[in-house]
């Protein structure tokens, strides 16, 4: 409605009544969800999803994921005991050498909404580069990471680890191998992922 019409108190006409659901394109875009956005995003990036309510799920998506693979009798490359405790029951062979293992199990910083990727640290990979990882990673992560973007994950890092920060701070954002690679993926590792995502909220 006009501001002539507000002053001298005019009816309204049928035009003014603009539904809501037609949206201008100069609008501003309606704000995602932080999990919804990251859901999106990691999925273009060629991630595989995997949301799980409670750890008996996440144990059954790890096996789902080890036989799918064929991985079961394979090696891992496992640097946090912490997981290796969490999934003794699957007597996982993990060896410290990641060219004779499979895949890599790990946990990450933080779960970045703004492109999909995954935060991690020298908290998860110590001092390797992510080239010289096996090319299967499985991301065990909760839903209390979600951040919306890298600047409030390093901000995290940083809070978290207020006695020593972490190095070899990075993300990983290609999860599946590039045909055509381009200027923006340059020295980018590729990796297959698998994220096992429990519901701690």
């Amino acid at each position: 409605m006009s501001l002539f019409r507000k002053i001298f108190g005019l009816k309204n006409t049928p035009e003014d009544n603009i539904k809501s659901e037609e949206r201008g394109k100069y609008m501003p875009e309606i704000k995602l969800p932080i999990d919804e956005k990251f859901t999106i995003n990691f999925k273009a990036n060629g991630g595989k999803f995997l949301y799980c309510e409670n750890m008996e799920e996440i144990y059954k998506s790890l096996k789902n994921i080890l036989q799918e693979n064929n991985w079961e009798d394979k090696k891992v490359f496992l640097l946090d005991s912490r997981l290796k405790e969490l999934f003794k029951d699957f007597e996982l062979k993990d060896s410290k050498q990641p060219s004779e293992c499979e895949y890599f199990l790990s946990t990450c910083e933080y779960l970045i909404a703004d492109d999909g990727s995954l935060l991690i640290s020298s908290n998860q990979i110590a001092e390797k580069k992510l080239r010289d990882l096996p090319p299967n990673f499985v991301i065990y992560a909760t839903t209390s990471q979600f951040v919306e973007n890298i600047g409030e994950g390093l901000r995290g890092i940083k809070n978290n680890n207020k006695d020593r920060i972490p190095t070899n701070i990075t993300t990983i954002k290609h999860f599946k191998t590039l045909e055509d690679k381009d200027f923006l993926t340059y020295g980018s590792s590729s990796k297959n992922l698998y994220l096992l995502l429990l519901e701690d909220l």
